[in-house]
């Protein structure tokens, strides 16, 4: 037995002299992006409870390890941590790298600001996913207009469009999921083709200055950012579902991600959305309901030195339009603005008839990054969009369920882009785009197209500086070019073509003449220089001011080129201009923001100065087989936009608090010393509001939004011969409705179901007192009221 014992002894003895753990693993911590070394950061062997920190140096060294494998933590504040798995076969000695926040962190501790912005030196606001999903049910302009300077141009309330400071359309850049999109966005009657429930956090930036998302952004530009992806294992998603009192609809989203810690993620959503007639606080607003479904997937590889995403999203709305807006000739046009109520008034239907609109668009993406080690990102993107848009009019006979307009547009662009962040106080980004863009017009709709075939072609670089002078100064600088050509086929009515005395100019675009018709082969060059330039100051802990300087060129658009014929959705005639230039917009801006622990005031102004501003503005009416229909025609002038956005939040207490958000602008036509069409009215919105944690988290708002009566308004007004009666009629399409208060109320609460579960329950009353109210820039003003009191419900369900 001794013996024995006397072998095991020896056989413990040699194994514990056979493991070596006498090795050392060394190595050093050093910044990512400029090789600084970093001090004080924790190097942590969780399995043998060791840890140590580097020295200012950034050295570190752990003595005594056995040959082994082990896994361990690398720590510092504001810096990405790291998990290292290594092999230990002697001493050991590595280099660490570390993604070093120092800038999103000064920013943070000093000026208390939100490290999502995407610049430090423009009027830029962030719209957050609690707002998103309370508007969920709703589209992009609605929930852009809880923004101080931002509103919108209607037609109907299902067709929204943002307005930026007075600017709108194709003044306006939409980025989703880094994606421009592309639509047929020209006319007012065209809201943008945008799922909601796919954004994360909306960023909207007031003026030309986000150079790297394009340079014709006269207005501003518009970012949808996706639900950030979290690097650990997890499954998570939410489900919203949202009813209507007003137009009886529903809303269902959902959304489901998952997550891997080694950097994997896959994530997919869905929403469906129904609506049928609206109703002003009288009476039914016949054909007016909307269909929209919408799918989107998303998925990758995310680290912080390297990775790639794959996005696809599909989205198809049908949207009805006002029965009554649609006219057979300017005597029913007379009539309808004469008349109080709409022409046509039918019972509740969810049915959708013409005219109408139904459009379908797709997005693909795949983009891919990569970091390198004291130089920065390179990022590569292609993207592919295809927007089908079908507008039906009122028609009779064999073409009876046949579009009016029948447009496919497919978009092609690659882009690239080179971030230099090596250095913590000063940045560079590069960039390169290219785009290819297709315009197919059927020609069997048997209605004279109004938008032609055409080619476009894109091409533009960009350089932006971004130098934080201290803790407390930031200057930003700008440049881009950008090279846009429009190559078009396109047939002219002899007459309208002589009528314009394009025959005298453009001549050499015809190719061939039919007698009747002229075939034209339009082809046009844009040379377009962008430019910025700002500083944000930061006072004190208190008062932060910024001010901007934007150069911004945007070519005409395909309608305003082009257009040339009856609009039926939009029940006019449209005339572009073969003639019409560029415009070129000199905006300048100043913002000032304070802040103390009950109040947060911001006053932003702005000068926009635009040469060559082209607008579209009622000239007269012409004869038809149908009738005399108004004529609305393309111009160019020099006009200026100036005003001012405040938004004040007070804290009273605790549980109360006080909101303002109230816009003023004006806009003029400097060459004819005259009012600008279109602009948005002064408007207030003050609110009251209550929370307390207690009560189930509870949250109420009572809003109170005041809009004037818009003043300044050009002259656009017409006579017309009416037929029936034998006399000349004053056609009013200038004058502006009257002031008008409406009040809102919005409440939710929050129950906890589990620990990583819980419900959202809320309660949004719209026009609460069911005020009668018809708003200037919504299009069907001349037909009917504006919506009647609307309740939503809400189920949120987060887990």
């Amino acid at each position: 037995m001794k013996y024995y014992i006397m072998i095991l002894f020896s056989c413990i003895f040699s194994w514990s002299q056979s493991q070596n753990c006498s090795s050392t693993l060394s190595g050093e911590v050093h910044d990512f992006h400029d090789g600084t070394p970093i001090t004080n950061a924790t190097i942590y062997i969780k399995s043998l409870n060791k840890y140590t920190t580097t020295d200012v140096n950034g050295y570190f060294f752990i003595k005594d390890l056995c040959n082994d494998a082990i896994v361990f933590e690398v720590t510092h504040l504001a810096c990405e941590t790291k998990n290292i798995d290594i092999d230990i076969d002697g001493d050991t000695f590595l280099v660490v790298n570390l993604e070093h926040h120092i800038e999103e962190l000064n920013e943070v501790k000093v000026k208390g600001a939100s490290t999502s912005k995407i610049t430090k030196t423009t009027q830029e606001t962030i719209l957050k996913s609690e707002t998103i999903d309370r508007f969920s049910s709703l589209n992009l302009g609605d929930v852009l207009k809880q923004i101080s300077g931002v509103s919108s141009i209607n037609t109907g309330s299902t067709i929204v469009k943002p307005v930026i400071n007075g600017l709108h359309s194709s003044r306006i850049i939409v980025m989703t999921n880094g994606v421009r999109l592309q639509d047929q966005e020209w006319g007012i009657e065209h809201a943008p083709n945008i799922d909601l429930n796919t954004a994360g956090s909306i960023n909207v930036i007031k003026g030309a200055n986000a150079l790297a998302y394009g340079g014709d952004a006269i207005g501003g530009v518009i970012v949808l950012k996706p639900s950030k992806i979290s690097l650990k294992d997890s499954l998570y998603g939410k489900s919203i579902i949202t009813g209507h009192s007003n137009g009886r609809g529903y809303n269902f989203n959902t959304s489901l991600t998952k997550t891997y810690k080694k950097g994997w993620y896959l994530g997919a959503q869905t929403s469906l959305k129904r609506f049928g007639d609206f109703k002003s606080p009288d009476y039914y607003l016949t054909n007016t309901g909307l269909n929209a479904k919408g799918l989107s997937f998303n998925g990758g590889f995310k680290s912080f030195e390297k990775g790639f995403n794959v996005y696809y999203s599909y989205l198809d709305n049908q949207i009805g339009i006002l029965r009554a807006s649609h006219i057979g000739n300017v005597e029913d046009l007379v009539n309808a603005i004469n008349n109080p109520k709409p022409l046509v008034i039918e019972d509740f239907a969810y049915d959708i008839n013409a005219p109408k609109q139904e459009v379908t668009h797709h997005v693909f993406k795949t983009e891919f990054y990569k970091r390198f080690k004291k130089f920065g990102r390179v990022d590569v993107q292609y993207d592919y969009q295809n927007n089908h848009r079908f507008e039906y009019d009122i028609r009779v006979g064999d073409d009876r369920d046949k579009a009016a307009v029948d447009l496919t547009l497919k978009t092609h662009t690659l882009k690239t882009s080179v971030k230099l962040d090596s250095k913590s106080n000063i940045t560079y980004q590069f960039g390169l785009n290219a785009g290819y863009q297709n315009n197919f017009a059927d020609p069997n709709t048997g209605v004279r197209r109004l938008i032609p075939d055409y080619d476009k072609y894109d091409a533009g670089a960009f350089v932006i500086s971004n130098l934080r002078l201290n803790n407390d100064i930031n200057v930003d600088f700008g440049l881009r070019y950008d090279f846009n050509q429009i190559d078009a086929k396109k047939f002219y009515l002899t007459s309208r073509w002589n009528e314009r005395a394009y025959n005298n100019e453009f001549a050499n675009l015809v190719i061939d003449d039919l007698g009747t018709q002229l075939l034209t082969n339009p082809i046009f060059n844009y040379h377009n220089i962008s430019a910025s330039a700002g500083i944000s100051y930061q006072i004190n802990d208190r008062n932060n001011f910024i001010f901007n300087y934007g150069l911004s060129n945007r070519a005409p658009n395909p309608s305003e080129l082009f257009s040339d014929g009856l609009h039926h959705s939009a029940a006019r005639i449209e005339l572009g201009d073969l003639r019409l230039k560029k415009e070129t917009s000199n905006r300048v801006s100043a913002t000032y923001n304070y802040q103390n622990k009950g109040l947060s005031l911001s006053a932003e102004t702005f000068y926009n100065y635009i040469n060559d501003y082209i607008f579209v503005r009622p000239t007269g009416t012409e004869q038809t087989i149908r009738g005399a229909f108004p004529v609305w025609s393309y111009n160019q002038t020099n006009a200026v936009l100036y005003g001012l956005d405040v938004t004040a939040n007070y804290t009273l207490n605790e549980q109360w608090f006080l909101k303002n958000k109230s816009s003023y602008i004006k806009g003029k036509d400097v060459t004819k010393n005259d009012a600008l069409i279109d602009m948005p009215s002064v408007k207030t919105v003050n609110s009251l509001g209550f929370s307390n944690k207690k009560w189930l988290n509870l949250k109420t708002e009572l809003q109170s939004e005041l809009v004037f009566k818009q003043t300044n308004f050009p002259n656009n007004n017409f006579e017309v011969y009416i037929p029936t009666t034998e006399q000349m009629v004053l056609v009013d399409v200038s004058s502006t409705p009257p002031t008008y208060h409406l009040l809102h109320l919005q409440s939710n609460i929050t129950l906890t179901i589990s620990e990583k579960s819980n419900l959202n329950i809320g309660l949004n009353i719209t026009n609460l007192l069911n005020t009668n109210y018809r708003e200037n820039l919504n299009r069907l003003r001349y037909f009917a009221d504006d919506l009647g009191r609307n309740i939503m419900l809400q189920l949120k369900l987060n887990y």
